[in-house]
């Protein structure tokens, strides 16, 4: 498949990289340009494009950048992406340690949702409760005993079966997570995020999870400080 990542991260860069080994080819692209990501494409074998070349003729497109800064894309950065492209998003919201307050997500909104109404486009959520080092060092054959698995959430159910192809092909199970209504069982402080569970302990761990984001998780008037000092 063709596939685009927005944003350089590690996310990013580990995603580009497994997808690369698993013969797909990957373009990925940030918001300083393409001249930025020479140690990225030699280290992951993706080409480096602008965020507009790396949405086109995608297959799936993976968003990968601070909550923060998903309303800084551009405004019609998918106008011309086919309605049957997947979306995939990965973030997290850290409001008191990278994102300050973002008002969508502070009255209810899941973070995905959220995302979904700045980019005008359905998405699925995955990739967002796992370290970027055990992302790339944890992954194991399809059938392995005790296989790490991850939530999968989204309202479409073909492009939930693409992503969970996608999580297999990587190393890990995919559990499917409901609707991206329930995508906040997968979100920070749950249960399920970075613990790194087999198939059934992610069902468990979703299952256990509150939806009352926690007050540590909640921007307060000096957000954002940083993952040393949270605000």
């Amino acid at each position: 498949m063709k596939i685009g990542i927005i944003g350089a991260g590690n996310i990013g860069q580990v995603l580009a990289l497994r997808f690369v080994e698993h013969g797909h080819q990957v373009k990925i692209g940030n918001s300083r340009g393409p001249r930025t990501l020479g140690d990225v494409e030699r280290e992951t074998g993706a080409t480096p494009a602008e965020v507009k070349e790396v949405v086109k003729d995608a297959d799936v497109i993976v968003v990968t950048i601070p909550e923060a800064k998903v309303p800084n894309l551009p405004k019609d950065l998918f106008a011309g992406v086919p309605a049957s492209t997947v979306v995939i998003d990965t973030g997290n919201y850290y409001p008191r340690q990278r994102d300050g307050r973002i008002a969508g997500i502070e009255k209810g909104s899941t973070e995905s949702r959220w995302v979904e109404g700045q980019i005008e486009r359905p998405v699925v959520k995955a990739f967002n409760n796992i370290y970027a080092d055990h992302l790339r060092r944890k992954g194991t054959p399809h059938g392995t005993p005790g296989r790490i698995a991850l939530p999968v959430a989204g309202d479409d159910a073909k492009a939930k079966a693409v992503v969970t192809k996608l999580v297999d092909e990587v190393g890990f199970d995919a559990v499917d997570a409901g609707t991206l209504d329930d995508s906040w069982r997968q979100q920070p402080a749950t249960p399920v995020y970075t613990g790194d569970f087999d198939a059934e302990g992610v069902r468990a761990a979703l299952q256990k999870a509150d939806p009352v984001r926690k007050p540590e998780w909640r921007a307060t008037d000096q957000s954002p400080g940083d993952f040393v000092n949270p605000a």
